[in-house]
């Protein structure tokens, strides 16, 4: 049988010998183990020198005078049989980036942020307007959630304002009209569910009044005004538009209770409105009328006088 393994006497007899040793020679044996590394380092890169063929060592050279060389290294070039490890590559774009970054550290050049660092280059100054933060959504979009906000709950307007084109987008294809047509130039129906922001602003500019009646008063005899109609702006007429179909939305009983029926309510409102369902076209048709029957006011001697006057 084999003896058993005393691992304490191994221990103590290793112990033993290691303090054997005096401090000056074991400081002489590492000297010495030193001097040996070195010479044999010495030996074995000039031995790999002298065993290297001449055409590797030309190669090696090429390589030496070209350290910025962006083709890969070859077997040949690696000479990975001798023990010579590859060099290491470095890109000309990386040996700039270096090369700036310790002209920065050592205080020689400052970076140029308007220059440098940058892919794509800083955007000319001033910035349009339609990049700031405040005008980011749609010119209507931003308009109707004004009006729809109550006692300065701008938060809740825009839920609603979220819920109302939400359901747009989901909502099938409208039935159009022939008899009350759309604004010219609008897309086709079945486009307008996939860019429910197209679709209120095809609703609210098609309704929208061309003209609004203006009253001077007096000027009709007996103290009656005289209604005179007057074009108005693009803003005005969205604003006039959408005031109409809030208050046909308003006069319509609830379906229920939500925070959610609200918005339903108008959003049916105005698939109603590209469809030619809703009242709101009765009380455009109204207001042109109206001034197609009063623009003779426009040449009232009291008018025209009203005008020299000031």
């Amino acid at each position: 049988m084999p003896a058993r393994l005393g691992l304490s006497a191994a221990f103590r007899s290793l112990s033993i010998r290691t303090n054997q040793l005096p401090q000056q020679q074991s400081i002489a044996a590492a000297a010495a183990a030193v001097v040996q590394a070195r010479t044999y380092i010495t030996d074995s890169t000039s031995s790999s020198s002298r065993t290297t063929p001449p055409r590797v060592q030309v190669q090696q050279q090429q390589q030496r005078t070209q350290p910025y060389s962006t083709n890969p290294p070859t077997e040949s070039t690696t000479n990975n049989d001798a023990g010579v490890e590859p060099p290491v590559e470095v890109t000309p774009e990386n040996a700039a980036a270096l090369a700036q970054l310790s002209e920065i550290a050592y205080g020689v050049k400052t970076a140029n942020v308007s220059l440098e660092g940058h892919k794509y280059g800083l955007p000319t100054l001033p910035l349009p307007s339609e990049l700031h933060h405040k005008y980011r959504y749609s010119e209507v979009v931003n308009h109707a959630t004004k009006l729809l906000m109550k006692d300065g709950k701008l938060s809740k307007a825009q839920r609603d304002m979220a819920m109302i084109l939400n359901y747009l987008r989901s909502s099938p294809p409208p039935k159009l009209n022939p008899a009350r047509p759309l604004i010219p130039g609008h897309p086709p129906a079945s486009h307008l569910p996939l860019n429910p922001v197209e679709y209120l602003t095809v609703a609210i500019d098609s309704v929208a009044p061309l003209i609004k009646l203006h009253g001077f008063k007096g000027l009709a005899g007996g103290g009656r005004s005289l209604e005179v109609p007057k074009p108005i702006p693009a803003r005005q007429r969205r604003s006039t538009a959408f005031k109409w179909i809030l208050d046909v939305v308003n006069k319509k009983p609830s379906k229920g209770s939500g925070r959610t029926m609200f918005a339903h309510r108008v959003a049916e409102e105005i698939v109603a409105v590209v469809e030619g369902r809703s009242s709101v076209w009765d009380k455009r048709l109204l207001v042109h009328k109206q001034g197609t029957a009063n623009r003779a006011n426009l040449n009232s001697p009291a008018l025209l006088m009203r005008g020299q006057r000031k």
